[in-house]
């Protein structure tokens, strides 16, 4: 039994690991392949489109290699996803076009509390005071490194609330899909990849137009810019099959709120490759999230701890009862039918 836990640890510890260095590798070469100072390739949501592209392509190789096999979801299901996801997407990059830098960190943060209050409403998810509390914690330290100037129009807030909504949705929506057929994260992705591949590849490059006035066909491709491309889509995958896997593990809202250390790490990077300023209130914000990340791993491993003894008790003392129960009748039984034997005779 331990060493079932010590391997499930391990896994879990794997997961996470994978994910915050694929993420923060892909933030690095997107900074590198799309910022105007590197290759100047400003077209996100076809690069996206390009991610599952390549996602779908792995996962299409492993089910036909036998290396995973493909479970049964029903199409509705997947395209209802998917519209969900791009969605989620197209809202992301709109909000960051639309708002200032400041406000939509602050709608990335408001993710963790809507998730929560979305599983709650949902699934009918509780949570302790301690895991609302270091959830608090996390918020005000990534808000105190991340957020500085905050302005709001109509249009940004609309397409902010509209990411935010189907971010936390899509997160939620993973977990419950691979529990609801019992279908592995990697199954789940290479099921969903090809249909947001093709959906974005089509209205990617007339969102990006949008975006920043510029059409994909007419970027001059250098081979700096395709093998960033390429490495960006490598991480990618990688990143995609380790969110779905943490989602499948743990829950959107320990998704949210220890995916947050991905933040620290792209400032703690930003400031020793990119010569970004590193100032006293980002390093304060920076170690009260990490605080409140700890707190929060520590609160959700004790909420675990308490419901796994609470269970064994409550199964003791149900069965103590009708063992108690059957005892009685075993006993009154022969009682009766001795009454009823000697008022017929």
């Amino acid at each position: 039994m331990e060493s079932e836990n010590k391997k499930s640890a391990v896994s879990d510890v794997g997961a996470w690991a994978m994910n915050v260095i694929s993420s923060v590798g892909i933030i690095m070469a997107n900074k590198q392949l799309m910022s105007s100072s590197g290759y100047a390739f400003s077209f996100a949501t076809t690069l996206t489109g390009f991610h599952f592209a390549v996602t779908a392509l792995v996962g299409l190789v492993s089910n036909a290699t036998g290396l995973s096999v493909s479970k049964h979801v029903p199409m509705w299901e997947l395209l209802w996803f998917s519209v969900v996801a791009n969605v989620s997407i197209t809202g992301m990059n709109l909000s960051l076009m639309l708002n200032s830098v400041g406000f939509y960190q602050i709608s990335k943060l408001s993710m963790i509390p809507v998730v929560c209050i979305m599983e709650w409403i949902l699934h009918s998810k509780q949570y302790s005071k301690e895991v609302k509390l270091s959830v608090l914690v996390v918020v005000v330290g990534v808000g105190v490194c991340t957020v500085t100037d905050v302005k709001v129009n109509a249009k940004g807030f609309i397409c902010a609330c509209l990411a935010v909504l189907s971010t936390s949705l899509q997160q939620i929506t993973i977990g419950s899909l691979q529990k609801k057929y019992s279908i592995g994260s990697f199954e789940l992705l290479s099921r969903t990849a090809p249909i947001q591949a093709v959906s974005l590849l089509i209205l990617g490059p007339f969102i990006d137009y949008y975006l920043n006035g510029k059409f994909i066909t007419n970027y001059k491709l250098s081979s700096g810019a395709t093998l960033f491309i390429i490495l960006s889509c490598s991480l990618a995958v990688f990143c995609n099959v380790s969110q779905y896997l943490c989602i499948g593990r743990f829950s959107a809202t320990s998704f949210q709120v220890l995916g947050h250390m991905k933040t620290v790490c792209v400032l703690t990077l930003g400031w020793l490759l990119f010569d970004s300023e590193m100032t006293f209130k980002n390093i304060m914000g920076m170690i009260i999230a990490v605080v409140g990340m700890v707190v929060y791993s520590w609160a959700v491993e004790a909420e675990k701890s308490s419901n796994a003894k609470a269970a064994p008790n409550t199964k003791n003392s149900l069965t103590e009862e009708e063992i108690r129960l059957l005892k009685e009748g075993v006993e009154r039984i022969p009682l009766k039918d001795l009454e009823l034997a000697e008022s017929k005779g």
